[in-house]
């Protein structure tokens, strides 16, 4: 015996209401790509304790020698956190001597800064 399926069907009784796009542009892919690195690289509490502490070094540098025991960690661990935040270009390493200083790129905190002021959202009569 054939089997019966029955089909939905959709009738529309006019065209359907749609809120109107906005003006602006879509961010481009790379510099979205970009960003989205950044914000996963601040994704971890550790990582956004040493932006903040190299943030607010008052010689605007900070040796590596004196990061683990500021967040007690191994040097190890923060090794990796440090090349994380390096590679989304929030800091830039230079060596001296044994030693590694590193320096926020104030650069990359415009960007994440810039974009964090997004307008607010609008609100709208028409219920969109």
């Amino acid at each position: 015996m054939p089997q019966v399926t029955e089909r939905a069907t959709q009738t529309h009784a006019g065209p359907e209401e749609c809120c109107a796009g906005t003006d602006c542009e879509m961010l481009p892919r790379e510099p979205a790509e970009d960003l989205a690195n950044v914000f996963k690289a601040l994704a971890d509490p550790t990582r956004v304790r040493l932006l903040q502490y190299l943030a607010e070094s008052a010689s605007g540098t900070t040796c590596a020698c004196h990061l683990p025991a500021a967040l007690g960690i191994t040097q190890p661990t923060l090794s990796f956190h440090m090349r994380k935040l390096h590679d989304a270009g929030l800091v830039e390493r230079d060596r001296r001597g044994r030693w590694v200083h590193y320096t926020v790129l104030p650069e990359a905190l415009d960007r994440v800064r810039r974009f964090l002021a997004l307008p607010e959202r609008r609100d709208h009569d028409n219920g969109c």
